[in-house]
């Protein structure tokens, strides 16, 4: 897949699981076509995605993808579909045998299927070359001209240039990676008359450099909204994750005026999964990326508003408004508010984590970082399905995985499939009742000390170490206005009501709605919610749920 910095060539890409016959395809079409196009062969559709999706990232263009019909665990129809996600502008083609005509009609439906060949192909001057030149000419009127992508120039064991790779990758903004250390990164640096002692540098799309962006600011420079457009809503969410961005689908279809505002990234900690296998629907499982741009597409595509990179400060009621104030002094107004904000991973207090944090220390996936891991051992702490998820990922890339976890074992915390599915890869291993005593290193993670519960140490090497301890609300903001249980969780519904009586100065003559809190027309739905499920499917369903209960109040107020 790697290519210099300067090649610009447009992809054909193919799929097939059987070697012979995609290397047959790929001799064929770089017979004619290596000259202008890039070919690239894949042989699983998972494999095919993860190209696509690094091609995405990096800005690159694919013109065609011919994908074989009879794949094992992911057939060329659904390998399309999916494609259609990352690349829709490329046109498709089914490879299939005279007896699965059929299901090729049926994918001119599914995937709007633009060509469909029967194997073999030979001649290919006669049944291949033809449909492809049809197809590429097809896609030249398009006008599907190279979109400039924005430049990162940092250093691996850069914090700022993690974050900021991270902000990027999980706000799907195309941009390509180059370090300091190498010939291009310096020569960026130089043109942008910096002398590399401040990293990231990032070069947006129209030219512009910025030196170590905060949020608000890359955002802005990289086509991110982040302010309203309208002074009042009938709905603010807060909160991009699963429960937000359902409430926002749901909220912006069922005809509110709509705003969902996010701190970071949608998709909240669901969208940092590398593998979601138990969510209803897609019984191969889906990337929570994926997952997260269909339903940020999805709610956009109805109507609804989405700030990236606002950070949300206070709350204040102000007659049949609710205000919601922002760190920068501004504010936005609606009838309704939905708090969806979700929770973040806990932090280590083992000395040395808090100054190794973003070299070599990260936490939640950090999956830009994974390719990077290559050959290598990586630790995971954490003993719930976030965590196991990430060790199913990372074990594709690392030499080792090993899994801290501070219990006797994974079942208290992670569903059983998942086990079941550590127990079979060979490069990941569980340490139960183990914990983390101290990270070292000199300006990046070199050795942990671990500690067993049951009393002994030892110290092993490590350059990489992924936390999924716990979760805390991000909730301190609501202090004063929204009640909280001890450990931040927003009180709702009827654990507003356990003694039989309204909360302290409600004055409405019902009591609140079962997500609503004590503030009439605010409610929570997803994590942030005491006693929630703490699972995607949970948080939509409680995103939508609340709608419903919005309008509810809305018909009443």
């Amino acid at each position: 897949m790697s290519q210099p910095a300067d090649a610009a060539r447009t992809v054909i890409m193919t799929v097939d699981d059987d070697p012979g016959v995609s290397r047959a395809v790929a001799r064929d079409l770089r017979r004619r076509y290596g000259a202008s196009y890039r070919i690239v062969r894949a042989e699983s559709g998972e494999s095919a995605l993860e190209a696509l999706r690094e091609l995405k990232l990096r800005g690159d263009l694919v013109a065609v993808i011919l994908a074989d019909y009879r794949m094992p665990r992911m057939n060329g129809i659904e390998f399309l579909e999916r494609a259609m996600d990352v690349h829709p502008e490329s046109r498709r083609v089914l490879l299939t045998a005279y007896a699965d005509t059929g299901a090729a009609i049926d994918a001119i439906n599914v995937v709007d299927l633009d060509h469909y060949l029967l194997k073999p192909w030979d001649p290919p001057e006669e049944k291949l070359y033809p449909v492809v030149d049809d197809l590429l000419e097809a896609w030249k009127r398009s006008d599907h001209r190279p979109v400039p992508s924005t430049k990162v120039v940092g250093h691996r064991w850069s914090a700022g240039s993690s974050d900021v790779r991270e902000f990027l990758a999980r706000n799907q903004v195309p941009y390509r990676w180059y370090s300091c250390d190498e010939p291009e990164g310096r020569r960026l640096l130089a043109a942008a008359e910096e002398d590399g002692m401040r990293l990231p540098l990032v070069i947006t799309p129209d030219g512009t450099p910025l030196v170590d962006p905060d949020p608000a600011d890359l955002a802005a420079h990289v086509g991110l909204a982040t302010t309203p457009a309208a002074d009042f809503y009938d709905l603010v969410v807060i909160g991009g994750g699963p429960a937000g961005l359902g409430a926002a689908v749901y909220g912006a279809s069922e005809g509110l005026r709509t705003v969902l505002v996010e701190r970071s990234a949608t998709g909240g900690q669901a969208g940092q999964s590398s593998r979601i296998e138990n969510y209803l629907g897609f019984p191969d499982g889906v990337s929570g990326a994926q997952l997260t741009d269909r339903a940020r597409r999805q709610a956009t595509r109805f109507g609804a508003e989405i700030l990236s990179a606002r950070e949300v400060t206070g709350l204040d009621v102000g007659g049949a408004a609710r205000v919601v104030r922002f760190d920068d002094g501004s504010q936005v107004a609606a009838h309704s508010v939905i708090l969806a904000t979700g929770v973040s991973y806990r932090r280590l207090t083992a000395p040395g984590c808090d100054e190794l944090g973003g070299c070599g220390v990260y936490y939640g996936s950090s999956l830009t970082e994974a390719p990077a891991c290559q050959g290598q051992d990586v630790y995971i702490v954490g003993g719930a399905n976030s965590a196991g998820q990430a060790a199913m990922y990372l074990s594709r890339f690392a030499k080792q995985v090993t899994l801290l976890v501070r219990g006797p074992d994974l079942a208290a915390s992670m569903s059983y499939y998942l086990i079941e599915q550590i127990r079979r890869v060979p490069n990941i291993a569980v340490r139960c009742g183990t914990v983390v005593e101290e990270a070292h290193g000199d300006g990046h993670l070199e050795r942990l000390t671990l500690r067993e519960t049951a009393g002994g140490t030892d110290v092993v090497d490590a350059q990489w170490l992924f936390v999924f301890i716990g979760a805390a609300p991000l909730t301190d903001w609501l202090d004063g206005t929204v009640l909280r249980d001890g450990r931040g969780f927003i009180l709702a519904g009827p654990d507003l009501t356990a003694d039989g009586r309204p909360p302290a100065g409600w004055e409405l003559d019902r009591p609140p709605y079962h997500l609503e809190t004590n503030v009439p027309g605010v409610f929570v739905a997803g994590d942030a919610r005491a006693e929630s499920a703490k699972r995607v499917a949970s948080a939509v369903g409680e995103g939508a749920m609340a709608v419903m209960l919005v309008h509810r109040y809305l018909e009443q107020s």
